[in-house]
């Protein structure tokens, strides 16, 4: 063959497979892999509350944070109303347990709006379904239906009759801490309007509960704590409590403790709040202490329940591994209110010592969240 006509004839050959080439190639984006880890750029934005990591199908981000999904129930609430909030965020919590670390003031939130927007018709904004998030929505619109009234001390008697609930008298405890601007002495008075010591102990619940863990975004609730008394009394102030009061407040004054230490980026604060709980011992708080660092500990992994246990025995003494675990115990039975939730829990702890405290707690009451 002429070199010519070879050289023509390569060329032509050349061109159409270059076409077929060009033809057959998907020339679309590459998508991501699924391997990315959580140290992917859109991944730690998500944790970071910058932007999301991707959708799912159902149009969430693949990770919350306590403003994406406060502003999509707000959202979602003034679209349609309460219950169809509340629903969603149940879903969310039981898909996502992690969002149980920010639930309970989103909750709060939503009960707030409600009362304004059912113009203070108590019964209307409590007909929804709202045990979710330990009552969250409940407490949220006491605290507003309160915080709103002309004579609250004697208002704060008629919310939750007849029926006089522990949750709703939990949330009048929240509410007394918005009435008198977070003072405890003033708000400890309101709760002992209450005719009897049980719910006077319900109502100090909420009180302590508002105190140490206020809600983030209202300047009005943030708490409180005097830096000087507390270097002098690292769980002021329980000690100065009348004894009706005290143990509500050493079951949560670990909630200011773990939150001032940072514990979603330091972990090892829960062993160190065990130890910290020795300070009430002269004053007879550390068991409740102790019990209140297996509620929050639970409270904010409840998706690692046998890690949570572990956190429990650490402890030196048997008596406060035992109390840890009736924490963990506690706020898992206020957070999963079918009957087999305590069993459940139980199941999942690997440690022998640790698995039996489980079990003979789970005859514990489930009024504290």
């Amino acid at each position: 063959m002429q070199p010519r006509v070879f050289a023509i004839l390569t060329a032509l050959l050349l061109g159409v497979l270059g076409l077929g080439s060009v033809a057959v190639t998907d020339w679309s984006p590459a998508a991501a892999t699924a391997d990315q880890g959580p140290g992917a750029p859109a991944a730690r934005q998500a944790a970071a509350g910058v932007g999301t990591a991707g959708a799912t199908p159902s149009g969430d981000p693949a990770v919350w944070t306590r403003s994406t999904l406060r502003n999509k129930l707000m959202a979602e609430m003034d679209a349609t109303d309460p219950g169809v909030a509340l629903a969603d965020l149940d879903r969310i919590t039981k898909e996502k347990p992690y969002t149980v670390r920010f639930c309970h003031p989103i909750a709060h939130e939503l009960g707030h709006s409600a009362v304004k927007r059912f113009n203070a018709d108590f019964q209307k904004v409590i007909s929804f379904p709202h045990e979710t998030c330990a009552a969250g929505y409940l407490h949220g619109a006491v605290e507003e239906m309160l915080n709103a009234s002309p004579q609250p001390e004697t208002d704060l008697l008629k919310l939750c009759a007849p029926k006089n609930t522990g949750p709703c008298i939990h949330g009048v405890g929240h509410g007394t801490m918005f009435v008198v601007k977070q003072d405890v002495a003033k708000a400890r008075d309101l709760c002992n309007k209450f005719p009897t010591d049980q719910n006077r102990i319900r109502c100090s619940e909420g009180l302590f509960m508002q105190l140490f863990g206020p809600d983030e975004e209202d300047e009005q609730a943030k708490a409180n704590l005097p830096a000087d008394k507390l270097a002098q009394d690292p769980l002021y102030p329980c000690k100065d409590q009348p004894s009706l009061f005290q143990s509500a407040c050493f079951f949560y004054a670990p909630t200011f403790y773990l939150s001032s230490h940072d514990y979603p980026n330091h972990p090892e604060v829960y062993a160190e709040a065990l130890k910290w709980c020795l300070n009430g011992k002269a004053g007879g708080g550390a068991v409740d202490c102790s019990r209140g660092v297996g509620s929050r500990t639970m409270k904010y992994n409840l998706d690692r329940e046998d890690w949570a246990a572990q956190q429990c025995a650490t402890a030196a003494d048997g008596w406060q591994r035992k109390a840890c675990a009736e924490g963990l115990v506690s706020y898992y039975t206020v957070n999963y209110t079918d009957g087999g939730a305590a069993g459940r829990l139980c199941g999942k702890i690997t440690s022998p010592e640790m698995q039996g405290y489980c079990r003979s707690a789970s005859g514990l009451s489930s009024s504290l969240d």
